[in-house]
């Protein structure tokens, strides 16, 4: 008998690849060559199919369900916190892209996106003891809500976390010293709450956080990460750990636990390896119902990233690096609190960090470490005021000076003066943007002509999330609605192209990280004559787009036409 080169092709083809076939979806050469690049890429054949487009997953979960007789099923309908994580491993889950969801008896259901991987349920009812029977998903769907299954498994439960021996061997100190009150340990010696706050602190890391969120409510605790600027829930501990919780962050980084009335602030660092360690500044707060704990991550890499890295447009990094560099004068950073204003302040210090130079600073507390600049954190209680800690500074033989943050009449004034007499002085304030800085110093009782004379640069910043280069697409908006953002007509007529979030599986509903807008605005000899004459505001800010100072829309307008944030990220962190 011969047989024909057709019949040879669908002896081959087997499984999924050969339910495929029957039911049209692909031709056998088809099914063979992707049947062959998966195997090649290590790839499940339905994982293959998908991310190459060659079929969409419910088109072969549909043709799976029906050839092999396995209910088709709607995972996004299950309950996450009901899912049986903890019957099966990790590796198990990951490794055969398996998920369990329920029991009944002794049967266990596994979600899986191809019903012919019977290796995937013989290793699972070995290790779990249980008869397994295959429940069919989408295998995208199912990749979402194994990832999402496991990670409210991490955050949820304690006991989870009894097998990584990573998270017993994590070295963690105080800001200033080393834990020592073994009275104040004992009352949170609990191996599961230390275990979960040091895989919260390390998954943070991990994650990119900025700032980890502990919260006691009167029924439920959360515990919640602020990513890319916003905040996204992790875990949810029983909230009869909301105490304990908050002594082990608290002995962690030195307060005491037993006063619980008023607000504390400390610190403490995590050692990650020889060469890297986390430092993380602490606050906790009273609340109704417990004491919510803030912990903010402060990464000493952040200033060494370098300044290209942060978003300023090629003329805005000229005019910094330019100003930086003169031996006298006062660079000021503007923004509400988180707008990477301390990052902007360091990075221009970690330029100037030589060996040749003196630099002081006096911060309410350091943030960030740098080896090579004298850091000083202000304490009111103790004394030590920035007035106080300026003062100093001046009688150590300073080259540059930084102030965390120009709050009151005397500190601007010693500030002024430094600057005016041969130093370079760098410092933050509360505005929204450059023109307004110079009308809050002369509200705060500083004299026009001091302004005028000392200041050189400001820069006003905010931070909006980049567009994730993985998946971002263009989004087709109305001229009208362009124009009314901001956009010329000229560009809009160049075919200005904006592009809006996906999302996917390397970044955070359509983002990835952050980048700054900012409007850098220079001293002119025009604008220290207005600052002389008593303008408000308004009439600095004129001047400025007379020189061509974009503000702060202009330059997040710039981002988006340049493809770096949405128009929706831009009008969500600046007005219109």
């Amino acid at each position: 008998m011969v047989t024909t080169a057709a019949n040879k092709d669908k002896s081959v083809l087997s499984g999924l690849a050969r339910c495929l076939v029957q039911d049209g979806l692909l031709d056998e050469e088809a099914a063979l060559r992707a049947n062959d690049e998966a195997q090649k890429a290590k790839l499940p054949l339905v994982s293959y199919l998908v991310e190459h487009k060659i079929l969409d997953s419910y088109s072969i979960a549909e043709s799976a369900s029906r050839e092999f007789g396995i209910p088709l099923f709607d995972v996004n309908a299950m309950d996450m916190d009901l899912i049986q994580t903890k019957r099966v491993d990790e590796k198990l889950i990951r490794k055969h892209h398996a998920l369990p969801l329920f029991k009944r008896g002794n049967r266990l259901f596994i979600a899986v996106s191809d019903p012919a991987n019977l290796q995937a349920l013989d290793e699972i009812k070995f290790n779990t003891g249980l008869n397994t029977e295959a429940i069919l998903v989408p295998v995208d769907k199912l990749a979402a809500a194994i990832e999402k299954a496991l990670d409210a498994g991490d955050g949820g439960v304690m006991d989870d976390l009894s097998g990584d021996d990573d998270l017993d061997n994590l070295e963690v100190t105080a800001g200033e010293e080393d834990l020592k009150d073994d009275a104040a340990d004992s009352e949170v010696d609990d191996t599961p709450i230390v275990r979960f706050v040091n895989k919260i602190l390390l998954d943070s890391i991990k994650r990119g956080a900025s700032d980890v969120h502990f919260e006691p409510y009167e029924k439920m605790y959360r515990v919640r990460y602020r990513m890319d600027g916003i905040l996204q829930q992790v875990a949810s501990p029983p909230v009869t750990l909301a105490n304990k919780i908050a002594s082990r962050i608290k002995i962690m980084s030195r307060l005491d636990i037993s006063e619980r009335r008023v607000p504390q602030d400390g610190r403490m660092k995590m050692t990650l390896s020889k060469n890297r360690a986390i430092d993380f500044r602490v606050s906790s707060c009273p609340t109704l119902f417990g004491e919510k704990i803030c912990v903010r991550l402060l990464d000493p890499t952040s200033a060494q990233m370098g300044i290209e890295a942060l978003g300023f447009e090629d003329e805005q990094r000229d005019l910094l690096m330019k100003v930086l560099h003169q031996p006298y004068g006062m660079v000021l950073v503007t923004g509400p609190t988180g707008s990477g204003k301390t990052v902007t302040l360091y990075t221009g210090l970690n330029i100037l960090n030589t060996a040749d130079r003196n630099i002081s600073t006096a911060e309410d507390p350091a943030e960030i470490n740098l080896p090579g600049i004298n850091q000083v954190n202000v304490n009111e209680k103790a004394g030590l005021t920035f007035a106080k800690a300026l003062k100093a500074f001046l009688r150590q033989d300073p080259d540059i000076i930084m102030v965390g943050e120009i709050r009151d009449i005397e500190t601007a004034e010693i500030a002024i003066k430094a600057a005016q007499t041969g130093h370079m002085v760098l410092s933050t304030l509360h505005t929204n943007d450059a023109p307004q800085t110079l009308q809050r110093l002369a509200n705060m009782g500083v004299a026009p002509f001091n302004i005028a004379s000392s200041v050189s640069l400001i820069i006003a910043q905010r931070l909006s999330r980049r567009l994730c280069k993985h998946c971002k697409k263009p989004v087709d908006i109305p001229t009208e609605a362009l124009l009314r953002a901001g956009f010329t007509e000229e560009q809009v007529k160049k075919g200005l192209k904006v592009y809006g979030p996906v999302g996917c599986d390397q970044c955070n509903g359509g983002y990835k990280g952050r980048v700054g807008m900012y409007q850098v605005m220079p001293i002119s000899e025009t604008t220290a004559r207005l600052i002389m004459e008593g303008a408000n505001s308004l009439e600095i800010g004129d001047q400025a787009k007379k020189e061509g100072i974009s503000d702060l829309r202009q330059s997040g307008l710039r981002k988006v036409a340049q493809g770096v944030t949405s128009l929706e990220e831009l009008n969500r962190v600046i007005t219109e």
